[in-house]
């Protein structure tokens, strides 16, 4: 099995390439499709090399993978499922609780229905499946989303959010139905009873403190050394260290046209008529009250 890294350093996100090399099939794992929010421009730069590298090396795309339903960038899922006909875009069954949820955040109308119907697949905790010759395990670990799933393919885990490099930590979790508790069982009680060897390829690396890009890791170095949640740290004390710290962190610059992408499996709002551009919607809250701004 080869794992091919990309980073995208404006949403610090790590997008991989798995393939096998006797049979050239292939699998992308949280792809990116970029957005300046400036100018509101939606473009394909990382998306691009991505399928440059899967067009070079002669891979046969079978499926596009994602965590979960990211609120830090837009998903290219459907840029390659169109560049690649034949792979299918799957994600977590409990995608239905976040799109339940963000429907009535944006106010989407009845032809938005919360139901998963927007992706090929819905995966089960559990369940193994084929993409061609590669078998890939799904692995629910709720707490940043309730829809986060981990795909154990081979000697690896792909863990998305729920689990970063030891010297960063853990995804938060104070997003509409995450939980710090449910991220706590998550990474203790099913990423932490991998093999120790295993290893961990994260969602996301920040580089604290300025160090060099790194996105590998083992179960064991996790359960070592984990800034956040090594083995033996407490439930209780997890949780009320990530809680305090989740109240000091400012919202996700993509947060609001990230989600409406992504509860979509990726597909852009439609325009409400074919001759003008397609919109996101921003909502939005009064910190106090302001007499004349509504009405």
């Amino acid at each position: 099995m080869n794992i091919e890294a990309f980073f995208d350093p404006h949403t610090f996100t790590l997008t991989y390439v798995v393939s096998d090399p006797a049979t050239r099939d292939a699998l992308v794992i949280d792809p990116v499709l970029d957005y300046d929010p400036i100018g509101s421009l939606v473009s394909s730069e990382s998306i691009d090399r991505v399928s440059e590298f899967l067009r070079r090396e002669g891979l046969v795309l079978r499926a596009v993978l994602e965590t979960h339903a990211h609120a830090d960038h837009l998903s290219g899922s459907q840029v390659l499922r169109a560049r690649f006909p034949g792979a299918f875009v799957a994600i977590g069954e409990h995608i239905r609780e976040v799109q339940e949820v963000f429907k009535a955040v944006f106010d989407l109308g009845a032809e938005f229905t919360a139901d998963g119907r927007q992706f090929d697949r819905l995966l089960v905790d559990g369940e193994v499946f084929a993409a061609g010759s590669l078998r890939v395990a799904v692995i629910a670990t709720p707490g940043h989303t309730p829809a986060c799933v981990s795909y154990h393919i081979g000697d690896a885990v792909f863990t998305g959010d729920a689990l970063f490099m030891p010297d960063y930590g853990t995804g938060r979790c104070d997003f509409p139905r995450g939980s710090a508790e449910a991220l706590y069982k998550s990474v203790t009680g099913r990423l932490y009873t991998l093999p120790p060897e295993t290893r961990v390829f994260v969602g996301h690396d920040y580089m604290p403190g300025g160090r060099a890009l790194a996105y590998e890791s083992t179960i064991a170095a996790e359960q070592a050394g984990n800034v956040q949640l090594p083995a033996g740290r407490s439930a209780a004390d997890f949780v009320g260290f990530r809680q305090a710290r989740d109240a000091t962190l400012a919202a996700p610059k993509l947060l609001y046209p990230s989600l409406q992408v992504n509860i979509r499996a990726g597909h852009l709002p439609e325009p409400a008529h074919a001759e003008r551009p397609a919109h996101f919607k921003i909502p939005f809250r009064l910190r106090d009250v302001i007499d004349g701004l509504q009405g």
